[in-house]
């Protein structure tokens, strides 16, 4: 678990940074001040300089499968989740996989 500043006991929070690669995952266990956002826990978990894909653009925050503000403060046992960009729409992957499948979703096909 990594400490971001000293501060009494009562005066922390301990969360959880998560980021997952389909080939990867990483979890960082934090203990920050009461108050710290989302934003902070990210920098705080070093995950920025140790992955690659992390390094350059503004990241999508959420907690619990929740997008939040950067600035949303947190609270004790939160899971601040790191979003990838989609690569392609949901709707359109399944649009996709159905004309590739021949599957008409359940109508009827039809005749030429």
């Amino acid at each position: 678990m990594v400490e971001a500043d000293p501060a009494p006991a009562a005066d922390l929070i301990e969360v959880e940074v998560i980021f997952a690669l389909p080939e990867r995952a990483w979890r960082v266990r934090l203990r920050l001040p009461a108050g710290s956002t989302a934003l902070q826990a990210f920098e705080a978990s070093g995950l920025r300089e140790r992955v690659p894909e992390l390094a350059q653009a503004a990241p999508e925050l959420g907690i619990y499968a929740h997008p939040c503000a950067l600035d949303r403060p947190l609270r004790g046992g939160d899971r601040v989740e790191i979003y990838r960009p989609l690569l392609i729409d949901p709707k359109d992957a399944r649009r996709l996989r159905a004309a590739e499948s021949g599957d008409t979703l359940g109508r009827p096909k039809r005749g030429r």
